[in-house]
């Protein structure tokens, strides 16, 4: 019987409580312990945040922004969380999943791209952006980090709500991206929490996948 991946929803809840837990359950994996593979999925107050780097172009001075600013340990350029986002922090183990980060970040991806299928969204990557967008318009994106091969962070979708606070930065500092959501693409009042439910099934099915790719991989090497 495969592992099933424990999937927990805190609500809406400040950013730096997210990350005190998201802190709490990777160092609590580092030991040997029946600690399952999680996802947090929760909404944030509004907040902008950074990949810890020099280059920090994407945005204003921080006493333009309208809400609070945090650097954390992932990668990319600003970006904003809040109300009408799906967020998303698998804790996961890639020692059990071949240690391939980039791998990682194409699964991720493709979980967002299937979600997003069952509601009537044509999903798709662009070459070289990490992230999800739906034609020319960005509808998810995706920053992780990692800590001893365990995961943290993770992704953003756009389910509803105000995107106005994306015009006060680049977001993910990519000049002129249109950023869009599910409600707005598809016309229908939908909300983060039904979007939450069906993710959370859709991510507990898929995360053997995950598995099953590096035993396979082990197998080979064999």
């Amino acid at each position: 019987m495969s592992e099933r991946l424990e999937a927990q929803w805190p609500g809406r809840i400040g950013f730096e409580e997210a990350l005190a837990r998201q802190e709490e359950l990777v160092a609590a994996k580092r030991t040997p312990s029946s600690l399952p593979d999680q996802v947090l999925l929760l909404e944030h107050d509004a907040v902008y945040t950074i990949g810890r780097t020099p280059d920090r172009s994407s945005l204003p001075p921080e006493s333009a922004l309208p809400h609070p600013l945090f650097a954390i340990n992932r990668g990319g350029q600003a970006t904003f969380h809040g109300p009408g986002q799906l967020i998303g922090y698998p804790i996961i183990d890639l020692r059990r999943c071949g240690q391939d980060l980039h791998r990682y970040l194409r699964w991720l991806e493709s979980l967002l791209i299937e979600l997003l299928e069952g509601e009537g969204l044509p999903g798709e990557r662009r070459e070289g952006l990490t992230g999800v967008w739906v034609q020319n318009r960005k509808i998810a994106s995706i920053g992780v980090g990692v800590r001893h091969w365990i995961t943290m962070h993770g992704f953003a979708l756009n389910v509803c709500g105000d995107l106005s606070p994306f015009n006060q930065i680049v977001p993910c500092g990519i000049q002129g991206v249109e950023m869009t959501s599910i409600e707005r693409e598809t016309g229908n009042p939908i909300s983060v929490v039904d979007v939450a439910a069906r993710f959370e099934k859709l991510i507990d099915l898929r995360v053997d996948e995950l598995r099953r790719d590096n035993a396979a991989s082990t197998a080979s090497r064999a």
